[in-house]
């Protein structure tokens, strides 16, 4: 790919230490009347950066889905809104992979503004044969997992 293209890209993200930090910006299609975020919006934000973490970290799940082996679902989520994001807003989703198992992965996520928490949620995320039961995640993906696993507190930072 040549310099003018790369610059070209979505953003992806990036890792500082084992923590996947994802840029936002809060646009007009993010929020209500009030220029408040839609509270279902914050699952959008969270999706699109786990997506990418997974991605950095040398995960392909289209390429999984595509041979059949099988995808990601949500199982389980946990949520608390803290303070109101609103239009305009500059907001990083920080996610941090918490734990590992042979079918599934619990990924904690902040949204935050500036210094202040907007968001947390905890996403459980199975890995489901196209059938859609549980199977194992495969091999390679759980040592990628290995170097990212979070082994600090859960901060509200």
């Amino acid at each position: 790919m040549t310099a003018a293209l790369a610059l070209d890209q979505p953003a992806a993200g990036r890792f500082a230490d084992r923590e996947h930090r994802f840029p936002v910006r809060v646009y007009f299609e993010d929020t209500d009347l009030s220029g408040v975020v839609y509270h279902a919006n914050y699952l959008r934000f969270m999706e699109r950066a786990r997506s990418d973490m997974l991605a950095l970290a040398g995960i392909d799940q289209r390429a999984a889905h595509d041979a059949g082996e099988g995808a990601y679902a949500v199982t389980e989520l946990e949520i608390t809104y803290r303070a109101p994001a609103r239009l305009g807003d500059a907001l990083v989703v920080a996610s941090r992979l918490i734990a590992v198992r042979a079918a599934s992965c619990r990924i904690h996520q902040r949204v935050i503004r500036e210094a202040s928490l907007v968001t947390e949620a905890t996403v459980t995320a199975a890995f489901v044969a196209p059938d859609g039961r549980p199977k194992r995640q495969p091999a390679a993906w759980v040592k990628a997992f290995e170097p990212l696993l979070w082994t600090g507190e859960l901060d509200a930072r």
